[in-house]
């Protein structure tokens, strides 16, 4: 898919990237108003790795997310205001409000659901991967992580199990270059975590996270592997968060001067200036413009949207 020349895929793809940012920042701005509880890990500055991904799935392939997913979740598909009404603890959430940011699942569209566990998602893509292949199917199984992921145990056993099985999943590694505080080149000897695939026999790739297109490009050719049998693959999408870990996070550990160096390098701003020809000044402020009103819509149906209630909290609990 050509999400730089062709117009359709190059709006889909900054119309999403632009919905993703107005999210995570309204998510942001309520937090910080006291209008929404728990903690809050936000990925602004990654939204390209999610886009490209995610653009690269048929439907009926699925997805498994991590404590930083709200991009996932929307790349996929989801419904914003039920997103929102999550976040709010309202009872129309994807959760009835009971989740919340780490826990919005959306079976529907594929969404196996985030996971406050790191590496949580990729036992949980793998036992997908056999399932798709017990019964005969052709989906395929992305499971998004951090680089902090890398090095949990659940990590090394999922992806091992895929490899020897050679199972239909995807592993997406955001390499954001800090797992909580501590810097990949502290976490890590190899030069790129993409390295770590030969231990397993499969192949890895690392690309330019920010930029949907190079994303795109490794993660078709990975899926297309995996849907024909030839097992798993591991895409190392180097990236930034610009924002804390999570909202507790002081930002101590890394200079404001790499923050902005970061920021200059906007996957936004740059799909921009590359899809400006095919898409005309016009047609990119409307998927800025479209983009606001859609988050904006979602947060006043969240907001009408009546309280999770307690009476019901069990529900979900125990079986009737």
């Amino acid at each position: 898919m050509d999400l730089i020349g062709d117009a359709g895929p190059a709006r889909e793809a900054l119309l999403t990237m632009w919905t993703i940012r107005r999210f995570e920042e309204a998510v942001d701005d309520l937090f910080a108003r006291g209008l929404m509880h728990g903690t809050m890990h936000l990925s602004i500055g990654q939204e390209a790795v999610p886009v490209g991904a995610c653009l690269a799935l048929s439907e009926g392939d699925y997805i498994t997310s991590t404590h930083r997913g709200h991009g996932h979740c929307i790349a996929k598909g989801a419904r914003l205001d039920d997103m929102m009404a999550e976040l709010l603890a309202k009872e129309t959430g994807y959760c009835r409000g009971r989740g919340g940011s780490m826990h919005i699942a959306d079976v529907a569209t594929g969404n196996l659901g985030a996971n406050g566990i790191v590496a949580g998602g990729v036992p949980i893509a793998a036992g997908a991967g056999l399932a798709v292949r017990m019964r005969g199917g052709q989906e395929v199984v992305v499971s998004f992580f951090g680089d902090g992921a890398v090095n949990e145990g659940a990590w090394h056993e999922g992806v091992n199990l895929a490899a020897i099985w050679d199972l239909p999943v995807v592993f997406v590694c955001e390499n954001n270059h800090y797992g909580m505080s501590m810097s990949v080149s502290r976490a890590f000897r190899v030069k790129q975590l993409s390295e770590r695939a030969a231990a397993y026999g499969i192949p890895g790739v690392t690309v330019d996270g920010n930029d949907p297109q190079a994303v795109h490009d490794a993660v078709a050719d990975a899926v297309a592997r995996a849907r024909a049998g030839e097992g798993p693959t591991l895409v190392e999408a180097m990236t930034y968060r610009w924002k804390g870990h999570s909202k507790s996070d002081k930002n101590l550990y890394r200079t404001r001067e790499e923050i902005e160096q970061w920021r200059e390098r906007d996957p936004i701003a740059r799909f921009e200036q590359r899809v400006a020809n095919t898409l005309g000044d016009q047609e990119i402020q409307a998927c800025r413009d479209e983009a606001r009103e859609r988050v904006r819509a979602a947060i006043r149906a969240a907001n009408a949207a009546p309280d999770a209630s307690a009476e019901s909290l069990t529900e979900a609990v125990y079986a009737k």
